[in-house]
């Protein structure tokens, strides 16, 4: 069994494709064990060739069930955490980067982009993946909404969320243009959608927002017109599913967890913003930047295939 810990997001799990998929190609006979958290399992299905998930709350200490793997492989991070716990497989090797405890791997290095490292990392150990292979097969699930347009307000960090009034803007100016424009998000981004949904002009029946569990909103990102998000887990779905997309940065830079050279993906970034510092409750200055107009030019130049990066 070769044991893969992920436990993690949406946008990890997608920038961890590749590298996952390098593994089955290394592996092919063994059983492909991936350890996520529970409520990730429908994207797991998309990726192919998975044998088993094995439900993983983050770091939490446990038991891992049935034998133990032949290799552990952690794609969590750079330890030493995520190793200690991936240690107690008892697996006979265990892949990861170098650190306290565990010496053996490359170094990590915070300056490269997600997909580069895991490819770097496997690479170190004999194995290859294709930094490019990040497509995820379309869901079976039917959507609950057909080519509409997507806004998804929310991150986990208000560094990265994007002005509510703005996303309201844009909603509005594109439904205005004929766009069916639908809000998304969790449960816990019901409220911020509402609100963006009601400014933008939009009935509630558009909020989607706790209303679709991770698969249903896989699907409906598969059957989308457009995708217009932060750097969130949407924008890495919408990438996985070929969908034309806008994706506004901040803090980070898309040069770290940006899409991949595509003409139907745009990604904006106003760049580093020197001697200036983030708020804690509000956009990152290199996200609040960001201007409407710019978005909307983005979101048509996604749709029409231009240039990729802005």
């Amino acid at each position: 069994m070769i044991l893969v810990l992920r436990a993690l997001g949406i946008g990890d799990l997608a920038t961890g494709v590749p590298a996952i998929r390098g593994l089955r190609r290394a592996f092919p006979d063994e059983c492909l064990t991936l350890a996520v958290p529970r409520w990730l399992e429908p994207l797991v299905s998309l990726i192919g060739r998975v044998d088993r998930v094995d439900p993983t709350d983050g770091l939490a200490p446990r038991r891992w069930p049935g034998p133990s793997p032949r290799v552990a492989v952690n794609l969590h991070g750079r330890g030493p955490q995520s190793h200690a716990l991936l240690a107690a497989a008892g697996a006979s090797a265990m892949w990861g980067f170098a650190c306290a405890g565990f010496p053996a791997g490359p170094r990590w290095s915070a300056d490269e982009h997600e997909v580069q490292r895991w490819r770097r990392m496997l690479a170190w150990f004999g194995v290859d993946s294709d930094p490019t292979d990040l497509t995820l097969r379309r869901p079976t699930e039917p959507a609950a909404v057909s080519q509409a347009t997507i806004i998804h307000p929310g991150a986990k960090a208000p560094q990265r969320r994007w002005p509510a009034d703005r996303f309201a803007t844009v909603a509005r100016e594109l439904a205005a243009a004929g766009h069916l424009v639908v809000v998304t998000g969790s449960a816990g981004d019901r409220p911020l959608a509402m609100s963006v949904a009601a400014a933008a002009g939009l009935p509630a029946e558009a909020v989607l927002a706790g209303y679709t569990d991770t698969g249903g909103l896989a699907a409906v990102i598969a059957d989308s017109r457009l995708v217009i998000s932060g750097d969130t887990g949407v924008s890495h779905l919408a990438t996985a599913f070929g969908r034309p997309s806008v994706t506004l940065f901040g803090p980070i830079s898309p040069r770290l967890w940006g899409p991949p050279a595509r003409a139907r993906h745009r990604t904006l970034w106003a760049g580093p913003t020197a001697g200036r510092t983030s708020p804690d409750d509000g956009p990152h200055p290199a996200l609040a930047a960001l201007s409407v107009p710019q978005v909307l030019d983005a979101a048509e130049q996604a749709q029409a295939g231009h240039c990729e990066s802005g």
